[in-house]
């Protein structure tokens, strides 16, 4: 709706002899439907109501007068228009009305927040000032603090302690109480600051992971209350050892675990401090333990191989090279070969390793340098193989969930989580691919899977997530498997192989026997293309002594990606090593 006004000057002559002038806004409203922008020129277009004109005017009074122009004028000034009624005029006064109303109502508002807000801050102020000339002293009269590790306060109940560490969580409760959650690494306290203790300017200035001594007396947290440990410590003293950062470049600013994937990496240094990746890191400790714990227990002794190789094992593609003196070297991508040549000499052995791998895959189940548990035993069948790689598996989720520490963090990480059953599924890769086409499941190209495929990662987790429990799939066709895994006897075409399957992961052991045979060594040797002079030392080891053997390697951050239920193994190492990332 466009409009326009004229002012109208109207004298009045009131007897015997005073002249009453007042000004009469003439309003033309067009009946041009278009958007609500403010213009006195008439060609501009206005809503149907009258509301802006009214808002447009020079003054607000009810001296106006509204004509509205006829349909289709050519021009507003040789338009014929007719007066507005003054229903629709009443009802625009009225929403105007309203519309005033309710600006000086949010205005007024603002107004009252905006004093309230300084107020406030003027008050802030003044405590702030104040709190500097409030200094702390411990009491003498009290018992020496004994400096412990927050995992030990329950032999130290009702006793005085002194605990250093960081600054977890904090809130203030009322002036006169703030609470304190402290972390040192080995477990949280929650720490109780009263009165003085928290009206310091270092108490009211104290941001997340700042590092802190606290002084005070470990309590059994009263019935209907909790805390972590169901202690906490009432503070008598405390003092700042080093504050951090806060406002822009407070810790909370800097990762979180809703960040972006990229900016989590590059801050991995702070992110690991939260709980949850803090507890995985735990648990990946435990883990370690109980992996040599299970092989100490049954003779395997630990030994530990070079990480720097002369010659490849697996394909070019798939190391990384590197300048050694006058000649190259790679960084290993296994310690299967040395572990072979050590069972003559120590028996059984086993070891835990960083092994690397140089494809440029970024999948949720890779890594570019991995940890890396690998076994060899020798005189063992491939049933004893089976059973070896289950029973390193139940056994070490046996010894974490006993021990109440390791329990917890995984009871904390996958509630519900128990050692899976035994003897585990066995399944022959032939069946597998049965299964896969029963299913409807396949290929990348659309078709069915055919006997000798190479099983991709997403069908195979796809089969075990359906399945739902551990699955050893087993004698896989030799094309697709390494050159050191023998043919089976009762089928030629496949080998004495397998891989380890568990739902939501899928294959985090694989393992195979190995051949023994120095013809059948040579053989493979010339199938694979490699040179028996850069392996001479392996050769040998079917040449003197030859006997059967067999052994596995697990990936530690896949087992621990299944027990603490993450999404990616990128979250169950320290700083993980993908492709484009090398930080920190």
């Amino acid at each position: 709706m466009s409009w326009a006004i004229q002012r109208k000057v109207i004298t009045t002559f009131i007897f015997p002899c005073y002249l009453h002038i007042h000004i009469l806004d003439l309003v033309y409203v067009g009946e041009l439907s278009s958007p609500d922008e403010a213009s006195s020129h008439s060609a501009q277009p206005y809503t149907k109501t009258l509301v802006t004109p009214y808002t447009h005017s020079s003054t607000y009074s009810k001296n106006f007068s509204f004509f509205i122009r006829e349909p289709n004028p050519n021009k507003l000034s040789s338009a014929k228009h007719r007066q507005l009624v003054q229903i629709p005029l009443k009802d625009s006064q009225n929403e105007l009305e309203i519309n005033l109303l309710k600006s000086k109502n949010q205005t007024e508002t603002q107004q009252r927040e905006i004093a309230k807000n300084l107020e406030k801050w003027e008050k802030e102020d003044r405590r702030l000032e104040n709190s500097k000339t409030i200094k702390l002293q411990q009491d003498i009269s009290l018992p020496p603090a004994k400096f412990i590790k927050i995992n030990e306060v329950n032999k130290y109940r009702d006793q005085r302690v002194n605990v250093k560490g960081w600054v977890h969580h904090m809130r203030f409760q009322g002036k006169d109480l703030m609470l304190i959650v402290l972390r040192d690494g080995t477990a949280n306290l929650q720490s109780i600051l009263t009165d003085r203790l928290c009206h310091t300017y270092d108490a009211l200035t104290l941001t997340l992971e700042s590092t802190v001594s606290l002084f005070g007396t470990i309590k059994t947290v009263i019935e209907g209350k909790s805390a972590p440990g169901d202690h906490e410590l009432i503070v008598d003293y405390w003092e700042v050892i080093s504050k951090a950062p806060g406002d822009s470049e407070a810790v909370a600013n800097k990762a979180s675990v809703d960040s972006d994937p990229s900016i989590q990496y590059a801050q991995r240094h702070l992110l690991i401090r939260g709980d949850t990746e803090s507890a995985v890191l735990k648990v990946r400790s435990y883990s370690l333990r109980a992996f040599r714990v299970h092989f100490h227990s049954i003779g395997y002794l630990e030994i530990t191989p070079p990480s720097l190789e002369q010659k490849i094992i697996e394909g070019g593609s798939s190391i990384f090279s590197l300048p050694y003196y006058d000649a190259g070297a790679c960084l290993s991508q296994s310690s299967q070969l040395y572990l072979e040549s050590c069972v003559p000499a120590l028996g059984n052995v086993y070891t835990i390793n960083e092994s690397f791998r140089a494809e440029k895959l970024i999948t949720r189940r890779h890594l570019t340098e991995y940890t890396h548990l690998e076994v060899e035993a020798g005189f063992i069948t491939f049933e004893d193989l089976l059973d070896m790689i289950e029973n390193a598996v139940c056994g070490t989720i046996d010894f974490l969930l006993k021990d109440p520490v390791s329990r917890r963090l995984i009871e904390q990480l996958n509630p519900g989580f128990v050692t899976p059953t035994r003897p585990f599924m066995r399944m022959r890769y032939e069946d597998a691919i049965k299964w896969l086409n029963e299913h409807e499941v396949k290929r990348g190209d659309g078709n069915d899977f055919m006997y000798g495929d190479d099983i991709p990662e997403s069908p195979e987790r796809l089969m075990t997530d359906t399945i739902n429990r551990p699955i050893f799939l087993t004698h896989f066709p030799g094309p697709i498997k390494s050159f050191y895994m023998p043919r089976s006897k009762d089928d030629p075409r496949v080998t004495d192989s397998v891989d380890l399957l568990v739902p939501n992961v899928g294959e985090i052991v694989g393992g195979s026997m190995r051949i023994s045979n120095y013809e059948d060594m040579l053989s493979v040797f010339k199938t694979a293309k490699l040179n028996p002079d850069d392996l001479y030392w392996y050769l040998d080891l079917s040449k003197y002594g030859a006997f059967p053997h067999g052994g596995f390697g697990l990936g530690v951050e896949r087992f621990l990606a299944w027990i603490t239920n993450r999404y990616s193994v990128l979250d169950c190492c320290l700083y993980p090593r993908f492709p484009g990332n090398c930080k920190p």
